[in-house]
């Protein structure tokens, strides 16, 4: 059988393959189907009594502290909605260190004497569950031994039932802590973080005369990038199924240099895949609004309205479920790795914030006049003073070993964390540096030239892709966050270092009103300080160029350019004296992300490091060696026939063939090393030794693609993958 089997045997598969039929029609359009599985306000308003809707609703919109009296009325009300649903079991769904949604069923069916069984769910089983939580990582918080967990409810994320063709599941968010009440998850820190930087925001709030300003939340809209490949290809490349990313592939000859592909016409496969994705969202309350064609061929983008930031991570965590339970019903299969092809543009999940509330709205919008909106300048100013101060935290709330093959390529932006402002925001602040700014760059027209159409606004600056953190208009995107990654990592830290700076903010103004300062004296020399002192995060230019680099450094900004330069800031002083200053963190947990930083660096390169060797050593390898076989056969027939034939090719492939298995024996001999006792040995050993003779070994397999002949090479390549869909 030849090398290519598999290969051929897919592209048939792909190009015989059938979507299945999907639309809306009828009671099915988008409008009637919008969150019509979630227990949301609406349902709560319905089902429950008066006084307990009022009391969870104080609870969700106002941060009141959660009455426990309620939670039985709620768990028949939502155990009642939930079976007719279709429900037969419920779910304490938590989001531990891995990253990844985790989730135990329980039936509400229980037996009783008679022989018969009913339907039960109390408030005590809504409000907390016991899922074991021994085999989750927890950097040093629990022994292996020490099974113990618990989940509590959060009501401000409303439950949901998710439909399987099997039965439904009624889903409800939770917290997942230890017997001591650390956290295990990512939702836990993300409350206490949004629960600090509320309070700092309010105490701002008041000194600008809002009375009551309610309670200030943050907001997030993430936009997920992914790449879609056809399952016939994803289910014959083992370093796909099983790292997310190919560890061997040479360059196509049409990449992505035509810019073809990007914002280009929506294949009709993968359009009927958005839609019934879209569909399927829409039932949980995702409010998913845009869809487009990126940059690089096979990859796609999807991009969810603003939710509350606890509310828009859960909801990431589904989105990205729903993308690959979709994915495999259209035949495909949906890759979140930062870099799953070699030279092609990855994958990022930008992820815009905002703060405020329903009656302030965001708190970021400037105003046609920014330099008379002193309230948005002083939430401005706390942005750039949280962003100088905390660029490393920053940095290493992305950090993976995914995301290392991402940053700083020209695709994302650099380790180098600035900020950007624009034309019209970087001018009164310059102002404002040097006295008081007085005027502000006013909106532009274009006129295209073109009868048929309107003069058309322009806003007073241009956008930028190269700044991981830029304003763009109402809001601040962070662009560092991989695909891969759960939002509310980024989200807690930015709370956090946003509580920091407003209640600097806060602080100096009560100071200064306390002191007989006026209050515009007051807020303009809180400005002129803030962007003195950190007014070197600020960067208009381009984050890609070299003099960048350069100049970042005169600066002063930070540059961790890797995982393992970046997870140090987790546990620096100043890091953990502001995570225990604003509840948000303790010593022990700050630590504790630090090791499972490294455990998950060192364990992400192990497992690629060993299909790099078994792919390299029992498909690649042989595939070249018939290929040698075949040419000097060959060679020996031309050279019998009295032929003067060119040894060179032959040569030159053997030497290939050695650097392979040089390069694989380097690899067998660093997997084979006594295991460092720490983890931090451990992740060291993957970057220093693994990680360096991977890249030797793909090297080589590439070049080798390149020469042995196709009817024997036995991984689809990326010509295939990312252009047959």
């Amino acid at each position: 059988m030849s090398g290519n089997t598999v290969r051929l045997q897919a592209i048939r598969a792909v190009e015989a393959h059938v979507p299945p039929t999907i639309g809306w029609a009828g009671a099915e359009a988008p409008g009637e189907v919008f969150g019509e599985n979630v227990f949301n306000k609406a349902v709560m308003q319905k089902r429950l009594p008066k006084s307990v809707f009022k009391s969870v609703m104080a609870t969700i919109e106002r941060g009141a502290a959660l009455d426990p009296l309620v939670a039985d009325a709620v768990a028949s009300a939502m155990k009642d909605w939930a079976l007719e649903k279709g429900a037969t079991h419920y779910a304490h769904v938590f989001y531990p260190l891995t990253g990844l949604t985790a989730e135990k069923h329980d039936s509400f069916l229980e037996p009783v004497p008679d022989g018969s069984a009913l339907a039960e769910f109390a408030g005590k089983t809504l409000i907390q569950g016991e899922p074991d939580a021994s085999s989750f990582p927890s950097g040093g918080l629990r022994n292996t031994f020490e099974a113990r967990g618990y989940t509590g409810w959060d009501v401000t994320s409303p439950a949901y039932v998710l439909e399987n063709p099997s039965g439904n599941t009624l889903c409800i968010p939770t917290v997942f802590v230890s017997m001591t009440g650390e956290a295990l998850d990512h939702k836990t820190p993300l409350l206490r973080s949004q629960q600090a930087m509320g309070a700092q925001a309010e105490r701002v709030l008041r000194l600008f005369g809002h009375a009551d300003p309610g309670h200030i939340v943050s907001f997030c809209g993430p936009e997920q990038e992914y790449f879609l490949v056809d399952r016939h290809f994803f289910l014959a490349r083992p370093d796909l199924l099983n790292a997310g990313r190919t560890l061997f592939g040479a360059k196509p000859p049409k990449g992505q240099e035509f810019d073809d592909h990007y914002f280009g016409a929506i294949p009709e496969r993968v359009l009927g895949f958005m839609m019934d994705t879209e569909r399927e969202l829409f039932k949980l309350g995702i409010p998913a609004k845009t869809r487009h064609n990126e940059v690089a061929p096979g990859q796609f983008e999807i991009a969810p309205m603003f939710e509350r930031a606890n509310v828009a991570a859960d909801h990431q965590q589904l989105l990205m479920t729903t993308l690959k339970a979709v994915a495999k019903k259209h035949g495909m299969e949906c890759l979140f790795h930062e870099k799953p092809f070699e030279g092609v543009n990855g994958s990022g999940k930008h992820v815009n914030f905002s703060l405020g509330n329903a009656e302030l709205g965001s708190l970021l919008v400037p105003g046609d006049t920014p330099h008379e909106n002193a309230q948005f300048l002083v939430f401005c100013a706390a942005v750039i003073r949280a962003v100088h101060r905390y660029a490393g935290l920053l940095r290493a709330s992305v950090a993976s070993a995914t995301n290392d093959h991402r940053l700083g390529a020209n695709e994302a932006p650099p380790a180098i964390i600035s900020i950007f402002l624009g034309d019209q925001l970087a001018d009164v602040f310059e102002q404002i540096a040097k006295g008081r700014a007085t005027s502000s760059k006013s909106r532009g027209s274009m006129v295209i030239g073109v009868d048929t159409l309107p003069v058309l606004p322009t806003d007073p600056g241009d956008r930028n892709r190269t700044s991981p953190f830029a304003f763009t208009g109402n809001r601040f995107e962070f662009r560092a966050p991989g695909s891969l990654q759960t939002v509310a990592v980024p989200m807690v830290t930015i709370n956090t270092i946003m509580a920091e700076a407003l209640d600097h903010c806060a602080t100096e103004l009560e100071t200064a009103l306390a002191g007989g300062t006026d209050f515009d004296t007051a807020v303009q020399d809180l400005l002129t300080e803030i962007i003195a002192t950190h007014g070197a995060v600020v960067f208009n230019g381009d984050g890609y160029s070299d003099k960048w680099q350069v100049e970042a450094a005169e600066r002063g900004l930070p540059n961790l350019r890797t995982t393992l330069d970046a997870l140090p800031e987790l546990i620096s002083e100043p890091a953990v004296e502001l995570f225990e200053k604003y509840g948000v963190f303790s010593h022990r947990e700050m630590h504790s992300r630090y090791e499972v930083g490294l455990e998950q660096y060192a364990l992400t390169i192990g497992v690629e490091a060993r299909l790099t060797l078994e792919v390299g050593s029992t498909s690649v390898l042989p595939a070249a060696v018939r290929h040698q076989t075949e040419a000097a056969v060959n060679l020996g027939a031309l050279k019998s026939a009295g032929i003067d034939a060119d040894t060179a090719p032959l040569a030159e492939l053997t030497g290939t063939i050695t650097a392979l298995r040089t390069a694989l024996d380097a690899l067998r001999a660093a997997l084979g090393a006594e295991p460092a006792e720490t983890t931090l040995g451990q992740a060291e050993h993957a970057r220093d030794e693994l990680l360096p003779a991977m890249a030797a070994a793909r090297a080589a397999a590439d070049v080798l693609e390149g020469v042995v002949a196709d009817d024997l090479w036995p991984l689809p390549t990326y010509q295939e993958m990312l252009f047959i869909l």
